[in-house]
């Protein structure tokens, strides 16, 4: 059962915007911090940006002032707004979420399935 679906993704010019989105259930929205990730071919995967239940936001370096996440509460979504993309920006982005309470039961973390972000001429 796919818990974060992710949109969003396509080809865009250097210099373009893009904005992801991750939906996922209230459940999850409610008490998992969330984020998104990047994968580059024949790369790690590495944080892009995260947000806290209360708003707070971290970001790479790479992105600070181009891109902007946010959470949308009355649709439990959580979106990245890339602005002034550059070809390096090109990856498998992924969703993330993160359990920020204690439970023996429910997952940690879960993942999203990726969308393709390519930034080309």
């Amino acid at each position: 059962q796919v818990q974060l679906v992710e949109s969003g993704g396509g080809l865009v010019q250097p210099g373009g915007s893009l904005r992801l989105s991750c939906a996922t259930s209230g459940s999850i929205f409610s008490r998992y911090a969330m984020g998104w990730y990047r994968q580059a071919p024949g790369k790690e995967r590495d944080m892009v940006a995260t947000i806290t239940l209360v708003s707070s936001t971290n970001y790479a370096d790479s992105v600070k002032g181009r891109f902007t996440i946010s959470r949308d509460n009355a649709k439990n979504t959580v979106d990245l707004q890339m602005n002034s993309l550059k070809p390096e920006d090109t990856a498998v982005y992924y969703c993330y979420a993160r359990r920020t309470y204690y439970s023996p039961t429910s997952p940690y973390e879960y993942w999203g399935q990726g969308t393709q972000v390519t930034v080309s001429s």
